[in-house]
């Protein structure tokens, strides 16, 4: 059977390959360009900032059964933020 026309001319194997090389390379250089385009937006919001002390409120809740004997296993423990 024979193989693929273009154009009432056989499409070689090679050449169909030649595409895929060229379609697939034109598009791992377009993710690329896009991820740098990507890190020069976030990187150009300035340096992070660590979070308000009020974010951190519910994250330093702990049981007092459980700060008891955490604190009886390590005596130097350190208090949460004010």
């Amino acid at each position: 059977m024979p193989g693929p026309l273009r154009g009432g001319k056989p499409v070689s194997a090679s050449s169909r390959g030649r595409w895929i090389a060229w379609i697939t390379g034109a598009i791992s250089i377009l993710i690329g360009v896009l991820y740098l385009a990507l890190i020069v937006v976030l990187d150009s919001r300035g340096p992070l900032q660590p979070p308000p002390p009020e974010a951190l409120v519910d994250s330093a809740v702990i049981r007092p059964e459980a700060e008891a004997a955490s604190s009886a296993a390590s005596p130097a423990a350190v208090p949460p933020p004010a």
